[in-house]
């Protein structure tokens, strides 16, 4: 297992570097035909060879996948090979015929990956028909659902069409299709709360098949990542159906598991990160591919879903000077506030005081005290004085006297405050009529009208939407390199140089904090231990 942690560590630090001596250590590691060290070595073979189509590194990877007996391996293997196809296109076309017409349905699984990763962002038309007849005619469940979540990957430039291209699969006979077109939607429309992806996914929620439903939960977070109420009306309907399955003890495990990784994708790195498969100018992300395949693979291995931190992307807009300093300055937003605003903290519901209730005593109760304590007195034949019994017998009279007001009085306070709160919601006379006068507002209460701009201060959450409506405001210092229109790290020219320079000063990163080590005590000096018999 520490094997297995080291090879997929090695394949991620050395990713894209086609680096032939990382690549010969994790050869030799599958070549020892264990099946757990063996699937991490698989994959981290492609991660390394990412890209590079070596006809070496593919011989190598085909021909011990056909000889292996380990479906373990045979998995990692899978898409080690697809990735070293990454971004070729018609390059590919030999190895994908080869492996989807293998009688191994691993390999031919291998061969849907391979289309997605070399036709990947292209929207190519043969490559998505391919895929289309794989997804309704192969007789491995898993081959079918590997086709049918390959159209993500080649239709994410153009998420408005992969709804259409799937609407059809997503009401098919096989579980296994429905849940890869909910997982096509998740990467060609994340982060964009596309509605028609979210109308397709709302009746997966409710579908009878639990891992469907785990595939629904996942993909509709990817959708609303970053999305609030008013981008988004849909958005505070799914949050509320994932914290219900995961509270809910009767919901499968499996959907419920769905469930708790859609709360934290929804919510990824504090709501300032966005999963996006493309650049700001367009290109194909590399990592954020990886890291989607990869963690599609958690159906077989779970903790591959770690994986997915590499699709995350900051979505922010940091000014820097000449030495690489943030300089105070500000951005203004042509939108209102509430528009591209954070989503309000979950709060936990208050319990209300509970009043006090005079507790109202009946007078049988103190009828009947009072017979049961004289007939203990005659029972002990004890000669007591008259003027006592007097006594107790006013001191009960009282007693019910003062029961009997304190019920009067608490009716007649309800009474009272019936009538003030018919007298409130309703200032209308007899004949049903207006009076006229209006109730005045109190200050607190009347909402100042929301200003139409909001201006950012370096450094800034600035979403994908609101890049469109971002610009330097015309009284400031600092003037742009590039446009702010890209977001990310933009380097700014001073205007003023002879001024001085207000930089940003740290703020201490909020959350749970390491607790500081205390001292521990000096060894005690070295000697001698005598066991005295």
């Amino acid at each position: 297992m520490v094997r297995h942690g080291g090879c997929l560590g090695l394949g991620l630090a050395a990713m894209g570097t086609a680096r032939q001596d990382v690549y010969e250590q994790l050869k030799c590691n599958l070549y020892e035909d264990d099946a757990v060290t063996g699937e991490a070595a698989g994959l981290a073979m492609g991660l390394v060879m990412i890209g590079s189509a070596a006809p070496q590194a593919i011989e190598d990877m085909v021909t011990y996948a056909r000889d292996t007996q380990h479906e373990k391996i045979l998995r990692g293997l899978c898409l080690g090979i697809s990735l070293t196809m990454y971004g070729r296109l018609e390059e590919a076309d030999t190895l994908i015929e080869n492996l989807s017409r293998d009688k191994d349905p691993i390999l031919r699984r291998s061969g849907m990956y391979t289309i997605a990763m070399a036709y990947c962002g292209t929207g190519h038309n043969r490559a998505i028909r391919r895929l289309l007849h794989f997804a309704v005619s192969d007789v491995d469940d898993d081959v079918r659902r590997a086709a049918v979540t390959s159209l993500g990957f080649l239709l994410f430039k153009s998420p408005d069409q992969c709804p259409s291209v799937v609407s059809l699969l997503s009401e098919s006979y096989n579980p296994h299709v429905r849940y890869g077109s909910a997982m096509a939607l998740a990467i060609a429309c994340a982060g964009t709360g596309s509605k028609e992806a979210l109308n397709i996914l709302e009746p997966m929620i409710n579908d009878s098949v639990n891992y469907v439903r785990q595939g629904a939960f996942i993909a509709s977070a990817m959708v609303l990542t970053q999305q609030n109420d008013i981008m988004c009306p849909k958005a505070a309907t799914f949050r509320n159906l994932y914290s219900a399955a995961i509270s809910d003890k009767h919901e499968d495990i499996m959907a419920k598991f769905g469930a708790i990784l859609a709360q934290g994708i929804i919510d990824a790195g504090g709501r300032n990160v966005t999963i996006n498969l493309q650049t700001g100018t367009g290109h194909t992300h590399m990592a954020s591919v990886v890291g989607i395949l990869v963690f599609l693979h958690f159906w077989y291995w779970f903790p591959l879903s770690h994986f997915l931190s590499l699709a995350f992307r900051p979505t922010c807009l940091v000014g820097l000077n000449s030495d690489l300093q943030m300089p105070v300055m500000e951005f203004r937003s042509n939108a209102k506030p509430s528009q591209f605003a954070y989503v309000p903290p979950l709060e936990l519901p208050k319990e209300k005081e509970k009043e006090k209730v005079a507790t109202a005593v009946l007078s049988i109760t103190a009828k009947a005290k009072k017979r049961e304590k004289k007939e203990a007195e005659e029972k002990m034949d004890v000669d007591e004085p008259s003027t006592t019994e007097k006594k107790e017998e006013k001191k009960e009279e009282k007693k019910e006297a003062s029961v009997k007001e304190t019920t009067k009085k608490t009716a007649e306070k309800k009474e009272s405050d019936k009538k003030e709160s018919k007298g409130d919601e309703k200032s209308k006379d007899g004949s049903g009529k207006e009076t006229g006068k209006k109730e005045e507002v109190p200050e607190e209460e009347k909402k100042e009208p929301e200003p139409n701009f909001e201006m950012l201060p370096n450094p800034a959450r600035l979403l994908r939407p609101q890049s469109k409506v971002v610009h330097m405001p015309s009284n400031s210092r600092y003037g742009p390199i590039k446009s702010v229109h890209q977001g990310g790290i933009i380097i700014m020219r001073d205007t003023n140089g002879s001024e001085p320079v207000t930089l940003v000063q740290n703020v201490a990163a909020g959350g749970p904090k390491m607790e500081e080590e205390e001292q521990e005590p000096e060894p005690p000096e070295p000697f001698e231990f005598k066991d005295e018999e």
